[in-house]
C-alpha cells in the first residue's frame, strides 16, 4: 500500500463511515415510520465479511445504499489525483465486489435493490416498499 498523500487525507479517509451513513439512516427512519421492520447489516450468505445494509430476511429483500465515490457512481464518482493507480485498483475492486455480492444474493433467491447515496430517501423508500409489498403478496 502506498504512503498517504498527506496526514490530512489519511485522517479524513479513516473517518469515513462504512455503515450508518446519513443516507442509510434517512431511509431507515422513513421505512420505520411507515411501519416496516427490517434487520441491519445482515451477513451475505456464503460471503464472509460482507453485509446487507438493510435486510428483510423473511422476504429475502436486500437493500444497499452505495456511496458515489466508493462504489463508482457514473454521475458523481471522482478520481483521486494522488496514488491514482492504487485508488483505481481499490475502487474497481469495490465495484467488482458489489457485482459478486448481488450475484450471490440473487442465486440464493434474494431481490437485490441498490441505490446511490445521492438518490432521494423518499424515492428509495417508495421502491423498497413496492418490492416488499410484491414479495409479501407472493408468500
Amino acid at each position: 500500500m502506498p504512503a498517504p498523500s498527506s496526514a490530512d487525507v489519511s485522517a479524513r479517509m479513516s473517518r469515513q463511515a462504512n455503515r450508518d451513513t446519513s443516507p442509510e439512516v434517512a431511509v431507515r427512519r422513513l421505512l420505520y415510520a411507515a411501519g416496516y421492520r427490517y434487520r441491519l447489516h445482515r451477513p451475505v450468505p456464503g460471503m464472509p465479511r460482507r453485509t446487507i445494509d438493510i435486510a428483510f430476511p423473511g422476504l429475502k429483500v436486500a437493500v444497499f445504499l452505495d456511496g458515489c465515490f466508493w462504489h463508482g457512481c457514473p454521475e458523481h464518482a471522482t478520481q483521486p489525483k494522488a496514488n491514482k493507480d492504487w485508488w483505481r485498483q481499490k475502487l474497481d475492486k469495490n465495484v467488482s465486489r458489489d457485482l459478486e455480492t448481488t450475484e450471490q444474493l440473487t442465486k440464493e433467491g434474494w431481490t437485490v435493490l441498490r441505490f446511490w447515496e445521492h438518490e432521494s430517501p423518499d424515492a428509495v423508500v417508495d421502491r423498497v416498499v413496492q418490492v416488499v409489498t410484491e414479495r409479501r403478496a407472493r408468500s
